[in-house]
């Protein structure tokens, strides 16, 4: 068994001085398994510039050098971020690399936490934290398949079976809002996540007292593969729940590949101006979560259309209008990519 000692830099963190000593000993897979991520993301260019000078192999050596010139940086972007290429890979293809571990230490990627929006309500669920997580999976252009190493370890865990996983609680961007305030949410893919906690909150809030009305807005590629949370959703937005008519809430779901013309959340949206309008001359919040690519931007373009269209006004004070509302705290975006 190979045993190294970490002796921790700087004793500013509060769980170093509370959960270990400075001369911890730890088995060096677990180390890296722990710290490394050798797995996933690709080296930077001077890990490619440190591997020449411990190449063996003459072949090798040049070719590690003419990668981290800059004569070769479009063929090293085609090789290391392009294709994905992680720490370990990279290491296989120059099998005469012998290069110190305590070099590796300083160069490989930080093994970094991953963040997730939670998707449960603490009156509904005490002493639980539900989340939604879309297991990464994609092609790369030389089609060599690659998995999100966060995701794809949870999809993997066996849930008959009790496990402790380290996780750290953050103060999100979207805190959950009184029930007097009506509500528009706007959550594709995963974004719905911490619009179920809203709706769960909401719908025990309502039993006891009226709640303002909340129109949801969910999006995905296919109905019968990808509606997260569908009979949830369904539940609620029948019977008097929180997102019924009667309530005069809504539920409105674009499935962009179900139908020859993709149709996406921000299509919903401008359906339903009126409703939206209506709700905004309320005093309405906005929340808005998914993906940052295009979606938030798409969405808020809609938003401008609507005010315009609906309140008569120029596309200038639209905008003015929209930015007052986001001073206000009534406009609320969390996206990721």
């Amino acid at each position: 068994m190979v045993c190294k000692h970490v002796h921790p830099k700087e004793m500013n963190n509060h769980l170093l001085h509370t959960h270990t000593s400075t001369n911890v000993p730890i088995k060096l897979k677990t180390f890296v398994e722990l710290t490394m991520d050798v797995a996933s993301a690709p080296p930077r260019r001077y890990f490619f510039e440190v591997m020449s000078y411990f190449a063996t192999a003459p072949h090798e050596k040049e070719k590690l050098q003419y990668f981290a010139s800059p004569e070769g940086r479009d063929d090293l972007y085609q090789y290391n971020q392009k294709e994905r290429r992680s720490v370990l890979e990279v290491l296989e293809d120059f099998p005469s690399v012998q290069m110190p571990f305590e070099w590796l230490v300083q160069l490989v990627p930080p093994l970094k936490t991953r963040a997730f929006s939670i998707s449960s309500s603490p009156i509904a669920h005490s002493n639980q934290v539900h989340l939604t997580v879309s297991v990464v999976s994609w092609m790369t252009p030389f089609k060599r398949k690659r998995s999100g190493l966060c995701s794809t370890w949870l999809a993997k865990l066996d849930p008959e079976q009790s496990i402790y996983i380290p996780a750290w609680f953050q103060k999100g961007a979207l805190s959950p809002p009184p029930p007097s305030l009506p509500l528009i949410l706007i959550g594709p893919g995963t974004g719905c996540a911490p619009f179920r906690g809203f709706v769960e909150e909401r719908a025990i809030q309502n039993v006891s007292s009226a709640t303002a009305p909340v129109l949801f807005f969910f999006g995905c590629r296919n109905e019968d593969g990808d509606f997260l949370y569908r009979d949830f959703w369904l539940l609620h937005s029948q019977n008097g729940g929180v997102l019924s008519k009667a309530k005069g809430g809504g539920l409105f779901v674009a499935f962009s590949r179900d139908q020859p013309q993709k149709v996406y959340v921000q299509h919903k949206v401008r359906e339903n101006s009126r409703k939206i309008w209506n709700l905004l001359t309320e005093g309405a919040a906005i929340y808005i979560a998914g993906s940052s690519t295009k979606m938030p931007s798409d969405v808020l373009l809609a938003f401008e259309d609507i005010i315009s269209k609906e309140g008569g006004l120029p596309r200038e004070s639209a905008v003015r209008w929209l930015r007052t509302l986001e001073k206000a705290g009534r406009y609320h975006v969390e996206a990721w990519s």
